[in-house]
């Protein structure tokens, strides 16, 4: 099935410069370069979870909104912590321990920052690089600062932080799950909206393939997104969401049948179901649970039907194609 491409940016798999290209970046530039230029970046890129959205507690684990809290609550964890370990400290008459989170949550909220500037020019990473952003006095730190980055590019921005390169330590970054929509160009801060993307996605499918429009927007007020108010970092949320998302047929919006008053609902649309698959988002969001997809019975029942039914078109499509060939 073939989809419009308005978004320049939705080409994850677009030939990348190499690494060797790059192996001088970090020769050349010094600390206070590569720095600069992941902060002076146009537009803004928001690393520091000062910005990012709020955490709620999870309900019920199959409750979409569920889905949503427990998402965020991932990356949120290493926000509140510092809180939790100031209080400790305090009551040991010590913030030595505070001081040096806050330094760590400070280098992880600027290798955010940098990953996406290189993710905006589509360049590779090299570890050189990052470990220029993470400065001398941390790199003992760096594999768990590149961790904590990391979630936060999943989970916020709906990326994926891979190595492609275990010889040089040089990284990419793509889309998750198969998408290739990333809504750089929706929003005034052109951010990767696919996070919010993923999150609904996900809530329909544990919600039975459907979900109304108050339940969407009772999970992404969890959020602080809501009808008709801008958000700091992804902009007009009713705009993405009822406008954007249905426009690139990732979600299909319509009245629910023998609504009155009228009630509408978000189902998912035809690009979503050519590009991922119900298992790829119960494995994310098994992944978020830290638990196996099987832990969704009925959901992982339903997606493994589907990956059935997928395989058995793909072997008579091969069966089809050989028998035509066959004949001349």
């Amino acid at each position: 099935m073939a989809f419009n491409q308005k978004n320049p940016q939705s080409t994850p798999n677009q030939p990348l410069q190499s690494c060797s290209e790059t192996q001088g970046l970090e020769a050349a530039q010094a600390p206070e370069a590569v720095e600069r230029a992941c902060l002076s970046s146009d537009p803004p890129m928001p690393g520091s979870l000062n910005e990012a959205p709020a955490a709620g507690i999870p309900s019920s684990p199959e409750s979409p909104q569920s889905f949503c809290t427990s998402s965020i609550v991932t990356i949120a964890t290493s926000s509140c912590k510092s809180g939790e370990e100031s209080s400790s400290q305090e009551e040991e008459g010590s913030t030595s321990q505070e001081v040096f989170t806050d330094a760590l949550d400070d280098r992880v909220a600027l290798l955010v920052d940098f990953l996406l500037v290189k993710y905006h020019m589509k360049e590779p990473i090299t570890k050189a690089e990052m470990l220029i952003i993470v400065r001398e006095e941390y790199q003992d730190h760096f594999t768990d600062i590149l961790l904590q980055a990391s979630e936060r590019m999943e989970m916020i921005f709906g990326l994926d932080v891979k190595e492609i390169d275990p010889i040089h330590h040089c990284y990419a970054i793509v889309i998750k799950l198969g998408l290739t929509y990333d809504g750089m160009l929706h929003g005034e801060k052109g951010v990767p909206k696919t996070g919010i993307l993923i999150l609904l996605l996900g809530a329909i499918f544990m919600n039975g393939n459907r979900a109304t429009e108050e339940e969407i927007w009772k999970i992404l007020s969890v959020m602080k997104l809501y009808p008709g108010k801008k958000h700091a970092i992804f902009g007009d949320p009713s705009c993405l969401i009822t406008k954007h998302f249905v426009e690139e047929e990732y979600l299909k919006y319509q009245q629910v049948a023998n609504s009155d008053p009228a009630q509408f609902e978000f189902l998912w649309g035809p690009r979503t179901h050519a590009e991922t698959t119900k298992m790829q988002v119960l494995t994310y969001l098994a992944k978020v649970y830290g638990s196996d997809p099987s832990s969704f019975p009925s959901q992982y029942e339903e997606a493994f039907q589907e990956e059935l039914e997928r395989s058995q078109a793909r072997i008579a499509t091969v069966a089809i194609d050989y028998h035509g060939h066959s004949q001349f």
